[in-house]
């Protein structure tokens, strides 16, 4: 049989559609205040921290939960709970906020004001190198060969800027509070729920029906369409675990409710994984009594940090810390999507609250610069050496 003729073929598949398609990405889903991640293609929200973006791999993924360990006073737990409220009333993003303590409303009305005139000027912390200035003589003169070097940068920042940038001196406006659209729990007011065959709480349990039927009602989970296109739901737990939420892991070892905050996670989670929502939960780990509870609650939460608060401690004078009010521990890290997860360069991590901003390093100690080193002094070297030279004493070999 002869062969087929190369040109024949082609002119017969002129006009005809072709088997071969180019290969495109499928499209992501776009909502304000989002971005896919470059490790997993996940969707990411930020916490309102650029520099905790950095740290926990670009951002919170949707559909997962943060958990921070409360600092001894909670204080500064409680102000990065604040700051991933404002960003998603920033961002349009829905918010649901329960709390046992203080009232949502009041937090709510301590949320700090977005920076969004001069986000630029942000940027320039303190770690950032600044250019030397060869025509000032105060310049510190060093070798050539380090002219060139990169200066060590404390400050932790990505190459590009996700989030927003919040003045904590200030509170939100009122006009920005009022348009967004917020749900609250507070458990003071709240009606006392059946358990029934249920092993949770009456709390808790009302806390897991009422996120529930906020995702279904609005639509987050795709059951129903949302009625002003894809948005993210935002839900932030004030200091779960504690007695005013009827657990009782913080009073005694071996508690009666000691697998109550683990039902509720495994019942969170998967809201959280079916639908657009991302959570942020804060639980008093320094009240907690039993160690292996406290393991199965980061265990069960995906990303996992942990602050340690100065206030009250040695630490707060010691002149190595001088510069930072805390340290932070990073627990965990999510794999999404993936095998292994974003390992951060450094462990070292410290935190401080400037007049405006919330900021993490990398944890630099400053060079031991005592007089106490055990070294011989000019004044013994020099007696020595003249003593010798007069001949007093003898050298001894």
């Amino acid at each position: 049989m002869a062969a087929p003729v190369r040109g024949m073929a082609v002119s017969s598949s002129i006009g005809n559609t072709t088997s071969f398609q180019k290969k495109t990405r499928s499209k992501l889903v776009s909502i304000p205040g989002t971005r896919p991640s470059v490790q997993n293609g996940q969707l990411l929200v930020s916490p309102g921290v650029s520099s905790l973006d950095y740290v926990i791999g670009g951002g919170l993924a949707v559909g997962t939960l943060l958990l921070v360990e409360e600092d001894r006073y909670d204080s500064y737990s409680r102000m990065l709970l604040k700051y991933f409220l404002a960003e998603g009333i920033v961002c349009g993003h829905e918010l649901f906020l329960a709390s046992a303590r203080d009232h949502p409303d009041q937090i709510m009305q301590e949320l700090p004001s977005p920076i969004l005139d001069d986000v630029a000027s942000m940027k320039m912390s303190e770690g950032q190198s600044q250019p030397n200035d060869p025509d000032n003589p105060d310049t510190m003169k060093i070798a050539w060969r380090y002219q060139n070097q990169p200066r060590v940068q404390t400050a932790l920042a990505s190459s590009s800027r996700f989030g927003h940038y919040y003045d904590a001196s200030k509170t939100m406006d009122p006009e920005l509070l009022q348009a967004a659209k917020y749900h609250s729990f507070y458990q003071l007011q709240e009606t006392p729920v059946t358990t029934g065959l249920s092993s949770l709480p009456s709390p808790y349990l009302a806390l897991l029906k009422s996120i529930q039927t906020l995702i279904q009602k609005e639509g987050f989970d795709g059951s129903t369409p949302q009625l002003r296109g894809r948005n993210v739901l935002r839900v932030g737990l004030h200091s779960l675990g504690s007695v005013l939420w009827g657990d009782d892991v913080c009073c005694k070892d071996n508690s009666a409710h000691c697998h109550a905050l683990s039902t509720f996670l495994y019942a969170l989670r998967g809201l959280l994984r079916t639908s657009l929502s991302v959570a942020m939960m804060t639980v008093p780990s320094h009240l907690i009594q039993s160690r292996a509870v406290m393991g199965r609650i980061i265990r069960l939460s995906d990303t996992a940090i942990a602050l340690e608060s100065f206030r009250g401690s040695e630490k707060e004078t010691n002149p190595l810390y001088k510069d930072y009010h805390g340290l932070l521990y990073v627990l965990q890290i999510p794999r999404l999507n993936c095998l292994t997860s974003e390992v951060p360069d450094t462990k070292d991590l410290a935190f401080k609250l400037k007049r405006k901003q919330f900021t993490i390093e990398r944890l630099h100690l400053p060079p031991d610069l005592s007089e106490t080193v055990s070294r011989v002094s000019k004044a013994d070297l020099a007696a020595g050496c003249a003593s010798t030279a007069t001949g007093n004493k003898h050298l001894h070999f």
